[in-house]
């Protein structure tokens, strides 16, 4: 979208905090030098990191961040938009490219790649279906949740953006409605009640956890923190359980 995105990812190895520090600084320093800007980019609120337990709710949340200018009624169909879309590259099972920008980057200088190729993996639970079967599975979603979109319109008689009005905008243009505040933010997706809930004991078990650790290390006794403990871990060298499972995709 033109001011915030959507990502479907599986962290294998607990790196997902140190991507987004990476990812979020170079991402706000090109355009804060394209726009000759020099305050903060990104919002000041945390990253909203939410658990995808079933594939069902990964499948979901694909579908929503796919069709989320769509929903958003910005444009009618997926592929009208004009920015960056990832339906046509998992259905072609093609990469999506991306050229590091040459006007914040030395392009003499660095040890970023000129040029990278992003490659869209099969979501976790889906791996038993073909690529053709997981293609159709998608596609039929994401063309429900364009007619959703579409019955919507017609029902409370909302007016489509459009393709040619997303590109008009000026590139400070923001939007003229307030987003609601100081509401929840989830940690857990999951439509099955059950898995739901044992997602959440299993939290609240870190949580626990990591009180009872954390006193120990400020009382200066041996101290483990439970597995995912990132921030201790990175900056303070405390020591961590070994993970015991892959992690779930956010």
């Amino acid at each position: 979208m033109s001011n915030h995105y959507h990502a479907v990812v599986v962290d294998n190895h607990g790196r997902l905090p140190q991507f987004l520090e990476h990812f979020h600084k170079l991402y706000a320093k090109h355009p804060n030098a394209l726009r000759g800007r020099w305050e903060a980019f990104w919002a000041s609120e945390q990253t909203s990191v939410v658990e995808l337990v079933k594939p069902e709710d990964v499948l979901k949340r694909m579908v929503y961040a796919i069709t989320n200018p769509v929903m958003g009624h910005l444009v009618e169909r997926v592929h009208h938009w004009p920015g960056v879309e990832s339906l046509t590259a998992i259905d072609h099972n093609l990469p999506l490219t991306a050229t590091k920008p040459i006007r914040f980057f030395d392009p003499e200088n660095g040890d970023l790649p000129d040029v990278i190729d992003m490659h869209f993996r099969r979501a976790p639970g889906f791996e038993h279906l073909s690529h053709v079967e997981y293609s159709k599975l998608l596609r039929d979603k994401v063309a429900e949740a364009e007619e959703k979109a579409a019955a919507e319109r017609r029902e409370k008689g909302k007016k489509l953006l459009g393709r040619r009005g997303v590109l008009s905008q000026h590139w400070n243009a923001r939007p003229g409605t307030r987003e609601p505040r100081r509401g929840l933010s989830p940690r857990v997706a999951c439509k099955n009640t059950w898995a739901r809930t044992e997602a959440l004991q299993r939290n609240q078990v870190f949580i626990d956890r990591y009180r009872d650790a954390r006193a120990d290390h400020l009382a200066g006794r041996e101290a483990i923190f439970p597995a995912g403990t990132w921030w201790l871990h990175r900056f303070a060298g405390v020591k961590c359980a070994e993970a015991s499972a892959t992690a779930p995709p956010s």
